[in-house]
């Protein structure tokens, strides 16, 4: 039986030639909580890959027929953005920086210091490509991003009240999973979750979606409907793109919001309700004001909390994530086996340009499982469906800049922020690095261990 202390640290693929090394780091990792599972080869960890659904990969770097850089680079095309640490006799500096530049999380040499390993092992986990496992309020988004984190920080806390929530953002960032979790985590949670787009529909029909209608009040009316804030009685409903709402509409919203009643159309009576509304809208409502197209009024009365949801673009460490996710749900839909993305594939689509967020990502994803012929699709692929919108081709000094950096994150990864060590490595004096750290705004505390 698997203890919760198990499930909460996380799960280990462990692959190593060496029967007594496997042996060791099994149990040490199994000591402190970690569910294991440990390989002989290459080639058996790709065959449990999708079985145990590691949250890290730990491998030896010299094995036969294919080795850890191999084992690495196969890792990449099937599971994007799973954390993977090289072991190795040899421990050269080559050998370390070989590895960080293929993707390697981190390097550790034979003999293993148990506190390196936990060290290393607790950080990888902490940023692990893998979906941090969620608590299940939040289950359906994707992320480790530091400001998407944040958002859902946010999320949390107002959730734990009742005040409204107005859900900022480009279209297809998320704001409806972003007010279905909120609901989730609120104290409503067992009561409906309704949405609606006030863009989607005619006036007078969503008139009577959002607030009901007697019989007979219209032509057409030919039985009473109850409206959209009755259904949502006791949970939560969901204005999306209020910014479109007319402003006849607006006017009935707010007398809704300061008395709690609404009055089907058609009808002489006022219902009590009690629901929490969550709004939003890619619009800039303020801008809506000044050309007198949205009430200040109504405006306050949604706006008590703001979240603003970033853009894919500026949550690029998410798409892989996002892309494995969608790979998952489009195989399970389909009930057919789960394609891949070759490397250049996964990297043309972290580099492209997203102007239609998340969901325009997902629609990429859908259409390239589609459309190929093979289980792994390619870079040609990936071109055709991007288009315009295919990464552009950095400058010389843009990609100097960028090289620059991730050579100095590597060494500093590689020496655990130590700023001396790092210098030796890179033959430069140690006031030299400094600048060059700063510079490129490099932190050498954000890669020790802590």
């Amino acid at each position: 039986m698997v203890n919760k202390q198990t499930q909460a640290n996380g799960k280990i693929l462990l692959v190593d030639d060496d029967p007594g090394l496997l042996r060791l780091l099994s149990i040490r990792l199994r000591a402190e909580g970690y569910d294991v599972e440990a390989v002989e080869s290459a080639h058996k960890a790709l065959a449990v890959l999708n079985r145990f659904s590691p949250d890290l990969v730990i491998t030896d770097l010299r094995m036969d027929k294919m080795d850890g850089i191999g084992l690495l680079r196969e890792l990449q095309t099937r599971s994007p953005g799973l954390r993977v640490i090289i072991i190795t006799a040899h421990g050269t500096i080559p050998d370390a920086v070989t590895a960080t530049q293929h993707g390697a999380f981190g390097f550790l040499t034979k003999p293993i210091e148990k506190d390196e390993l936990m060290s290393l092992v607790e950080r990888a986990l902490k940023v692990s490509g893998s979906a941090e496992v969620g608590e299940d309020w939040a289950s359906r988004i994707i992320t480790r991003n530091q400001v998407m984190k944040e958002v859902m920080q946010q999320a949390k806390m107002v959730a734990a009240t009742d005040a409204r929530v107005l859900i900022t953002g480009e279209s297809g960032t998320g704001k409806e999973l972003l007010a279905q979790a909120i609901h989730n985590a609120s104290d409503r949670r067992n009561k409906p979750f309704v949405a609606i787009n006030c863009s989607a529909m005619a006036e007078n029909l969503l008139e009577s979606e959002l607030f009901g209608h007697e019989k007979g009040a219209f032509t057409g009316a030919t039985r009473s409907h109850d409206g959209l804030f009755r259904s949502a009685e006791g949970g939560t409903l969901m204005l999306d793109e209020i910014g479109d709402m007319p402003m006849r509409l607006q006017v009935k919203l707010l007398r809704v919001l300061q008395e709690s009643q609404i009055r089907p159309v058609g009808s002489t009576e006022a219902v009590q309700i009690d629901v929490r509304v969550i709004s939003a809208t890619h619009r800039d409502l303020q801008d809506l004001m000044g050309e007198g197209k949205f009430r200040e009024d109504l405006y306050y009365r949604l706006n008590v909390v703001n979240i603003k949801m970033p853009t894919l673009d500026d949550r690029r460490e998410d798409i892989p994530l996002l892309v494995a996710h969608f790979l998952q749900q489009i195989s399970r839909e389909s009930d057919q086996e789960r394609k891949v993305y070759a490397p250049e594939a996964v990297e043309m689509l972290v580099t492209a340009e997203w102007p239609g967020n998340v969901r325009q990502l997902f629609n990429v994803v859908r259409q390239n499982v589609a459309l190929s012929r093979s289980p792994v699709i390619s870079g040609a692929l990936v071109q055709q469906s991007l288009g315009e919108h295919a990464g552009k081709l950095a400058s010389f000094s843009d990609a100097r800049d960028e090289f620059t950096r991730n050579y100095l994150s590597q060494i500093l990864q590689i020496t655990m922020g130590n700023v001396s060590q790092a210098a030796r490595l890179a033959k430069r004096n140690r006031t030299d690095f400094y600048k060059l750290l700063s510079r490129h705004e490099l932190n050498p505390d954000a890669f020790k261990n802590r």
